[in-house]
């Protein structure tokens, strides 16, 4: 049987000057436009995104979405309070250990978020070890996933933003 169609919601605006930021929102969009055009999806999935996110598009989302992703790299994001905002109305938490996501643990357990990755104490001797290489060629579909970044499947419109988000991972 085929199940309901899937939304992916993604809310975001950056600063004049954030290239990086610029950058992912335009690979967001790619993305959508790929994922919103395959008929082998044939829309039991659709990606969009909300320009300029800010309160007011908030009311609508936040009450209507089962989950809410939060999944900052411990200790870099300074979280506000839509996470809150997401499971007081009922979203289920995807997550880091990182920002609010701590307080909402602390609050309702582990048993009613589901946290994952490093702790940032444990990031330093992580970094000492991680080599991404090794991912990208041995774990399945990464690499293809990878190399769409800049092999044309995804336009960046010739700034070599991709290339750059690439090189970050």
């Amino acid at each position: 049987a085929r199940c309901g169609a899937a939304r992916l919601i993604f809310g975001a605006k950056a600063a004049p000057g954030y290239k990086r930021a610029k950058a992912i929102i335009k690979f967001i969009n790619e993305v959508g436009h790929l994922v919103n055009n395959d008929p082998a999806i044939d829309g039991r999935l659709k990606v969009v995104f909300i320009e300029n996110y800010n309160v007011t598009p908030a009311e609508y989302i936040i009450p209507a979405a089962d989950v809410s992703e939060q999944i900052s790299t411990a200790g870099k994001e300074a979280s506000g309070t839509s996470n809150m905002k997401f499971m007081m109305n009922g979203a289920l938490t995807l997550g880091t250990l990182d920002g609010a996501n701590v307080e909402i643990l602390e609050a309702v357990g582990d048993e009613n978020a589901y946290i994952f990755g490093a702790k940032e104490e444990e990031l330093p001797e992580l970094r000492k070890t991680y080599h991404p290489r090794d991912a990208y060629e041995t774990v399945p579909g990464l690499k293809r996933v990878l190399d769409a970044f800049v092999d044309g499947t995804l336009d960046d419109g010739g700034t070599g933003d991709f290339h750059d988000l690439r090189g970050s991972l």
